[in-house]
């Protein structure tokens, strides 16, 4: 019995030996790099973006989007940056979106987040940030002629001091946002505000989101001309 013992244990010992690396053809899993496990972790099965892919136009994976394409939820904005497009837009741009209370509550209280700061609650160009001379020239929304083309245009693009606004907003929201300042603009001069349309002629097609890139197209000129909320 020891002696079958010992061959056992011999047996063992050679083999543990051989195992360890005394063969100098043995192949380990410590040192063979050319097995993958789940190899499509490390070779994607679809083309990587800027690949070179005699498939592909220029033999770039990274292509331009076909021409007349626009992203899902945008809309285009048909006015440049520059001021021949803020002219165009305060004598043209008409806000498409209804003016109900449930708008310009909506518009009221974005109106508080993104611009009260500067503005002031009350549009009279004393907010928080001009009290404390943080900065300063704000207007009154009073001192000038806006519009709500104008006051869309100016929140999609910025002007002078002020920043846009296009990646904070949506469309829909910018749009409720001019119906609010153009309700404080009122105020300020003493004027009626609109009237509320009726739930029959509330007409609401706007997206609630954006992805807010530059683009032209006749698209947004229709859109702007079924407004039903201009001239009450």
């Amino acid at each position: 019995m020891n002696r079958l013992l010992k061959m056992f244990l011999f047996a063992f010992v050679a083999l543990l030996i051989v195992s360890c690396g005394g063969n100098d053809s043995t192949v380990t899993t410590g040192t063979n790099r050319s097995v993958q496990y789940f190899p499509n972790m490390y070779e994607s099965v679809g083309y990587e973006t800027y690949q070179e892919a005699d498939i592909f136009p220029g033999n770039v994976e990274a292509q331009k989007p076909v021409d007349g394409s626009v992203s899902r939820g945008w809309l285009p904005y048909d006015y440049e940056d520059n001021n021949d497009g803020y002219a165009s837009a305060k004598a043209n741009l008409k806000n498409p979106l209804p003016y109900t209370e449930a708008n310009l509550e909506t518009g009221a209280a974005l109106y508080n987040i993104y611009c009260a700061i500067c503005h002031g609650t009350k549009g009279d160009g004393q907010g928080h940030l001009v009290k404390t001379e943080k900065i300063l020239g704000v207007p009154s929304y009073d001192a000038r002629e806006i519009t709500q083309g104008s006051i869309y245009h100016v929140m999609y693009y910025g002007i002078n001091y002020m920043g846009s606004y296009a990646s904070q907003t949506s469309i829909k929201e910018r749009w409720q946002i001019a119906h609010h300042v153009d309700a404080l603009t009122r105020d300020l001069k003493k004027q009626p505000r609109m009237e509320f349309v009726t739930e029959e002629k509330v007409v609401d097609h706007l997206p609630d989101s954006d992805n807010h890139s530059e683009g032209h197209d006749s698209d947004q000129i229709a859109l702007e001309n079924e407004s039903t909320t201009e001239g009450h």
